[in-house]
């Protein structure tokens, strides 16, 4: 017999006994959370009870929350043997194919079990339907299970938490029998642009796009196909620079157009995601609208910008360049790797050079752009929140330096006659990390140390690092980097050394534009979610539309601590479906504003 579909007005209406029943198994073992939940009625929508059930557990003692870790079976363990697993645990392992491991596999799975109950005190949790919904292979479980192994107690802790409430948000959607289908397909087609791989990746599974290579314009052409084939856009082209560009007219095809968009290529060994989405979100809304025979007051132009990443060649952002009349026709002349020249490399797409200057837009003919985008970063994995909107894009500086002091023998020479390159290269790396913790949204980092033909035995004569300063303004960038600066001549003429420093890039602060933002802020709100603001510390294709018109960014969760340019990088259905109804909302707002 076929259990009834749960619906919001049954909870809503619902005595507390009546609620916490009703969501039984939701959680654990643990029906105290549905029964805490319940005082936090009506709720507006699913994600509005998904995200108060987090809420209840988030402010719950610690203690508690242990216990509802511990409330969970071992993967393949005793209780999955002996069957007395829970149904839905039942079926989650089933689907997994956990049931049918191995000798080996049950071998090595218990070992993990042991293992991690060893190290942690509690029992390993993942959500095995995984972030599509449908079920993590094996091979995917153990390799999860033995890299989280080498987390922190803390951070593990909260990872548990995290999926239990992805498993508790697949459940709820079993009980209320719905599907994110927009979040289905718009996971699926980045599946299917990410077969598209380099030579030297697709061997061994990864992802590697970078600009106008053969993957790179197979990504290009599988873009455009689905803009004209699938989604229904009036006009599909790929651009001089190999952008693919898709435009959807408004009820009057003359009108102002809203552009939006993301980059298609990738790091090399990168993920699926990572400017992608912007690309993919805004197509699936355009497909919806083609789907029902609507057409707004403005177009829709969507662009996959055809580099971001400066991967092949040293120019950046040469998509988004073009269309704001930034492209330099003297990356022309670069050289990738293979000395092949960036020329050369465009006339071999049969991309026509002549025509690059026309790409520029009119910004008179567009009425802002908005840009949709994995957060590539831990904030919104942290708080369990699936969006957040973006206050601005960090202004950054960037410096290569090196400090000379005297190589010594390292036996001989007395610590107070040292003349150590490298202690006071961590002088101020220790120093750069105060004062860039010092101002909210403020970061400074040294990501490089070198010491050139360094022995264990010599005291360090040379080291060469780099620094990167990045804030919300230029100003709070400008005051930071000139204090790590000024520090650094001091700890130098402190020690008796000789420093370089030069300046190898700087890009200005990109405020979200207010009247946008607030539109991202009404679309999540919609939607039953808290609005969370946060800057980017990443660079984005909005950097550069923000010289020309209005901006703003909308952030979705990553997963794995949200971690971005490696195969890590991930994200579920649940929270794709929310980022494509909140694009829609800004959709329909902006109709409502024009008419």
């Amino acid at each position: 017999m076929q259990t009834p579909m749960l619906t919001l007005e049954q909870l809503n209406n619902a005595t507390q006994a009546e609620f916490t029943a009703l969501l039984d198994g939701v959680y654990e073992h643990s029906p105290w959370i549905a029964e805490q939940t319940w005082h936090a009625r009506p709720f507006a929508s699913l994600a509005n009870l998904k995200r108060a059930l987090i809420e209840t557990l988030r402010t719950s003692p610690p203690e508690a929350r242990l216990a509802l870790i511990k409330a969970h079976p071992e993967l393949a363990g005793k209780a999955m043997v002996t069957k007395s697993l829970t149904a839905e645990s039942t079926n989650e392992q089933s689907k997994a194919g956990l049931t049918d491991c191995t000798p080996e596999e049950f071998q090595r799975i218990q070992q993990l079990n042991a293992d991690y109950n060893a190290k942690f005190g509690f029992p390993f949790i993942l959500a095995v339907r995984g972030p599509r919904g449908l079920g993590m292979n094996r091979h995917e479980i153990i390799a999860t299970f033995a890299r989280r192994l080498n987390n922190s107690p803390d951070f593990e802790f909260a990872e548990s938490l995290r999926n239990i409430h992805r498993i508790a948000e697949i459940r709820l959607n079993d009980k209320f029998a719905t599907e994110p289908a927009l979040g289905n397909l718009v996971w699926d087609w980045h599946e299917e642009l990410a077969k598209h791989t380099e030579p030297g990746y697709a061997e061994r599974n990864e992802l590697c796009v970078t600009y106008l290579t053969d993957a790179h314009r197979a990504a290009a052409r599988e873009l455009a196909n689905r803009m004209r084939e699938e989604c229904g856009f009036d006009d599909v082209t790929i651009d001089a620079v190999g952008n693919v560009v898709g435009i959807y007219h408004g009820k009057d095809p003359q009108s102002k157009r809203l552009l939006t968009g993301s980059h298609y290529d990738t790091v090399r060994n990168g993920g699926k995601y990572d400017g992608r989405l912007g690309i993919l979100v805004p197509m699936a809304c355009v497909r919806e609208l083609h789907r029902a025979g609507r057409r707004l007051p403005y177009g829709i132009e969507v662009v996959g910008f055809a580099e971001e990443e400066g991967q092949r060649y040293k120019a950046t952002f040469l998509g988004s360049g073009a269309l704001t009349g930034q492209f330099d026709k003297t990356w022309l002349d670069q050289l990738d790797a293979d000395g092949v020249p960036m020329r050369a490399a465009m006339a071999h797409a049969d991309l026509d050079i002549s025509a690059i200057d026309a790409l520029k837009r009119d910004p008179s003919r567009y009425l802002g752009f908005i840009e949709t985008h994995i957060e590539q970063g831990p904030v919104l994995n942290d708080l369990d929140l699936p969006l957040g909107i973006v206050t601005s894009i960090n202004g950054s500086v960037r410096y290569v330096g090196q400090i000379t002091g005297m190589a010594s023998h390292a036996g001989t020479t007395p610590m107070t006659m040292r003349r150590d390159a490298a202690a006071a290269a961590a002088e101020l790396v220790l120093y750069a990390e105060k004062r860039g913790g010092s101002v909210q949204d403020l970061v400074a980092t040294v990501g490089m140390l070198e010491v050139p033909n360094g022995s264990i035995n010599v005291v360090p004569g040379r080291c060469r690092f780099s620094l990167d300063v990045r804030a919300t303004t230029n100003e709070v960038r400008d005051a930071a980097a000139a204090d790590i600066r000024n520090e650094l001549a001091a700890i130098c003429e402190r020690r008796g050394l000789q420093y370089t420093l030069e300046e190898t890039m700087q890009a200005d602060a990109a405020p979200c534009a207010p009247e946008w933002r607030l539109r991202w802020e009404s679309a999540v709100e919609a939607l039953g979610l808290p609005v969370f603001r946060l800057p980017s510390g990443a660079g984005h294709d909005a950097m550069m539309l923000h010289r020309v018109m209005p901006q703003a960014m909308l952030f979705l969760r990553g997963l794995n601590a949200g971690i971005s340019h490696n195969p890590l990088e991930s994200i579920t259905n649940d929270d794709t479906e929310l980022c494509v109804r909140a694009f829609q909302n800004v959709l329909n707002q902006l109709a409502t504003d024009l008419t």
